[in-house]
């Protein structure tokens, strides 16, 4: 009895844990963001990309997270400190208020090929948004308890993954709820938040621990 009440805390502590990290609701806006020009169909099948993808990548760190990192010699500090950056900059483009910008493909691109509208999903969706440093970190510990543990962190993953698609494939609603200004002014508010975790992240990175 005892053994099951705590994989149900392990459970929701992994709940609470990918949600927080994850964050669906924030990063909806950032989906308005980056997909705003798409049509329908390419937002439905960017959200549904990138969450899988995020999976798929949560998947392979939980079962073989260290032995990856061993082989390429990838330290958590080195992986924090990319995509610090790599989220810095976007949260700045964001804040600029031409979020597409650092990380949507160009006109020529979009015009030459369905698939360069698509590559969002990829990057900086799935990574660094979904699946980056701060959600690796996090499978990782999840999984140091063993192959229960690892099962259980996948599930709970695969619940905020859904609950982020689901949030994703609302956001026309968000649209046209706060109008285009109040897009912009969230674009703006999000853009200060994702640039903010970047710096976070970096700073980890870095070892620097502020004291304010």
């Amino acid at each position: 009895m005892s053994s099951t009440t705590t994989l149900i805390g392990f459970a929701a502590t992994a709940l609470a844990g990918y949600f927080a990290i994850m964050n669906p609701i924030a990063n909806t806006a950032t989906f308005v963001g980056i997909t705003g020009k798409d049509d329908l169909d390419t937002k439905k099948a960017i959200a549904r990309q990138s969450v899988l993808l995020a999976f798929a990548i949560i998947a392979v760190i939980s079962v073989a997270g260290n032995l990856i990192f061993t082989v390429f010699d990838i330290t958590l500090a080195s992986l924090r400190i990319t995509g610090g950056i790599v989220v810095f900059v976007i949260g700045y483009h964001m804040l600029q208020g031409a979020g597409a910008v650092a990380h949507s493909p160009s006109g020529s691109d979009i015009a030459s090929s369905r698939e360069a509208q698509l590559s969002v999903a990829v990057s900086p969706l799935a990574v660094p948004i979904l699946a980056g440093p701060g959600t690796i970190a996090t499978a990782m510990s999840f999984a140091s308890g063993g192959w229960t543990h690892i099962l259980i962190s996948l599930l709970a993953f695969a619940v905020i993954c859904l609950v982020t698609y689901v949030c994703f494939m609302r956001s026309d609603q968000l649209v046209a709820y706060l109008g285009q200004n109040g897009l912009n002014v969230m674009t703006r508010l999000m853009g200060l938040i994702v640039a903010s975790i970047g710096v976070g992240m970096f700073l980890d990175g870095i070892g620097y621990k502020p004291t304010g």
